[in-house]
């Protein structure tokens, strides 16, 4: 029995050297494609350098086979992924690396080789390969499916393409892709419709990361692609963030194993927080409340038990802004329902009412959500830079460390700073004309309306968000058109007062046009004849009162009698009666003489 427990620790080395065998003994095969040499299209500068550093990188990262091709035709390069497909059959790990010009056609990405012309969009079908070939070449491989694409360039063929069909859609970048086989990962230079740098030297910032972090031994494939995403933000002002798309399982997969120690401990010391670090990561990509409540079940105290409270709270306030933008929602469609209905006002009242609070309990719930959100992201990379500083620690000290206290983490961007990154960027394509001061007003409110109107996106615009400052940064130009006031014009991006020539003035519709001579004022006066047309009761007295004075002259009294002939004196010892009416052959006043 004393003898048995004598060989326990050989017997340990030899099992973990037998075990360690089949990581080594795994096949790796990598090809490599750069294109700079455009035959139809200006060159490129750094491919070519890039897909050299990668080759020489994976080589001395161990990989059986690296096959490396630039500058290939459209035939070459189906030959190669063909002679590529043959060497991945019986592999573990199988990594496709390109650099150079891509392009997405409807929604479908494809690679361009360095004798395409595509004169029509419809080209691209026959002069490029599509990203779906380049899958087919690497399925066969058991373990790992790698594709790296370092083309997400601005298109060179895009002015000169000619459309064949109006709605065929041709964007910027390459499209966001989800893969359908298992184990696959497709690894972008830059998000998805967005453009990646060249970099001012000779290699692109993100094969400056790859070649960093790649092939670092038993680092987790995904993890690596993590510290390439810091580096290129860093590298460039936050303006290219590299992107993954795809998913693994839950065992880590390093292109390169960790080296395995050849002489086991007698007595191996068990890290509890390793055990702990898994079941959070593992609860991590699960992402759900049920799934962090089960961790915390487990290990209730402690580093990464802070680290889980913070993402329930983020999921919390995840669901609490869903909860009140519902309700919000239904408010207001209740208020414009009973306006429709034309309900009595004090219903209208309460219905207003109410959709004021549910709209002021949707801002609060957004607050609340962007500062969790920002929280959990801070403490994430406080665990993340923890574990990179101490990687053979298991993060066991930063759980006794007493300076790191998770609960109190504060985001890296407060509420005010983002809202004035936004309204930065919001002038910046023209749709903002005030001060970026950090407050969310109405003005602001209606700036990001019209990026709404004319970029055709749906961000919310009652508050400044996240969502809202990326979707502006990748616009790299105006949105929004210029608007002048009254008196100027657009010229370019300034407005410019609108001068007119001699004899013109400038009109309702801010245009030039020649004037209108004045019209003479009206200065004629009725003639007599139109005084003479009158009855006789409604012409003017003057005559009446000469006649009057005549009359009193020659002993008529001053009464003045008139028909529709004359007027006239009344005669002596005569007087005018009464009789009402009158009009053509009836005098209203008749004479009457004793």
């Amino acid at each position: 029995m004393r003898s048995l427990f004598r060989f326990c620790p050989l017997l340990l080395a030899l099992a973990l050297l037998i075990g360690a065998g089949p990581a080594f003994a795994a096949k790796r095969v990598a090809l490599v494609l750069s294109n700079s040499a455009y035959q139809n299209a200006p060159q490129l500068a750094n491919p070519d350098n890039d897909g050299a550093v990668i080759a020489k990188t994976l080589k001395e990262a161990g990989f059986d086979v690296v096959d490396a091709r630039h500058d290939l035709p459209a035939l070459e390069t189906r030959r190669s992924l063909r002679e590529f497909a043959d060497s991945a059959r019986d592999a573990d790990i199988a990594v496709v690396y390109y650099a150079g010009h891509g392009i997405e056609v409807d929604g479908a990405n494809y690679l361009i080789p360095v004798d395409a012309k595509l004169e029509r969009d419809t080209d691209v079908y026959d002069e490029a390969l599509s990203l779906d070939r380049v899958l087919v070449a690497i399925e066969p491989a058991k373990q790992l499916r790698l594709v790296i694409l370092d083309a997400c360039r601005d298109n060179p063929f895009g002015k000169t393409m000619k459309r064949t069909i109006a709605s065929r859609g041709i964007g910027r970048g390459l499209a966001q892709v989800e893969p359908t086989s298992p184990n696959t990962l497709i690894a972008y230079s830059a998000k998805a419709g967005s453009t990646a740098q060249d970099g001012d030297g000779s290699n692109s910032p993100f094969t400056i990361a790859l070649s960093k972090h790649l092939t670092t031994p038993g680092l987790d494939v995904r993890r690596a692609f993590g510290f390439v995403r810091d580096d290129v933000l860093k590298t460039t002002n936050n303006k290219q963030e590299p992107f993954v798309y795809g998913s693994l399982g839950g065992d880590d997969v390093p292109l390169v194993p960790a080296k395995a120690v050849a002489v086991a401990p007698a007595q191996p010391v068990v890290n509890p927080q390793a055990e702990i670090r898994r079941d959070y990561e593992l609860a991590l990509q699960v992402g759900n409340k049920a799934a962090w409540d089960a961790f915390l079940a487990q290990h209730p105290d402690g580093f990464y038990s802070n680290l889980a409270k913070i993402q329930i709270d983020k999921i919390a306030a995840e669901e609490a802004h869903a909860v009140a933008t519902a309700k919000a929602k239904q408010a207001e469609a209740e208020r414009d329902r009973l306006a429709a209905a034309g309900a009595q006002k004090d219903a209208q009242a309460r219905a207003e009412a109410d959709a004021k609070a549910a709209e002021q309990a949707q801002l609060a719930a957004q607050k609340a959500k962007e500062q969790a959100q920002q929280q959990a992201a801070a403490a994430e990379q406080q665990r993340v830079n923890l574990a990179a500083a101490t990687p053979n620690s298991s993060a066991a000290q930063p759980a006794k460390a007493p300076a790191t206290n998770v609960a109190a983490l504060t985001p890296t961007t407060t509420p005010a700073d983002l809202t004035r990154s936004v309204q930065s960027e919001l002038g910046r394509v023209g749709c903002f004309s005030g001060q970026a001061d950090g407050n969310w007003t109405t003005a602001s409110q209606r700036s990001l309306s019209q990026f709404n109107r004319y970029a055709g996106t749906k961000l919310d615009t009652k508050v400044a968000s996240t969502d809202a400052l990326d979707a502006v940064k990748a616009k790299p130009s105006r949105v929004c058109p210029l608007v002048c006031d009254r008196g100027f014009k657009a010229d370019g991006d300034k407005c410019t007062k609108i001068v007119c020539g001699d004899g013109y003035v400038l009109n309702d519709d801010n245009e030039c046009e020649k004037k209108r001579a004045a019209k003479p004022a009206s200065t004629a006066k009725r003639d007599d004849g139109q005084q003479q047309d009158r009855p006789a009761r409604q012409r003017p007295q003057a005559g009446a009162a000469a006649a009057a004075a005549g009359g009193r002259a020659s002993g008529g009294g001053g009464q003045i009698y008139c028909n529709d002939l004359l007027c006239r004196p009344v005669k002596r010892g005569c007087h005018l009666g009464f009789r009402g009416g009158g009009g053509y052959g009836a005098d209203p006043n008749p004479e009457v003489c004793d």
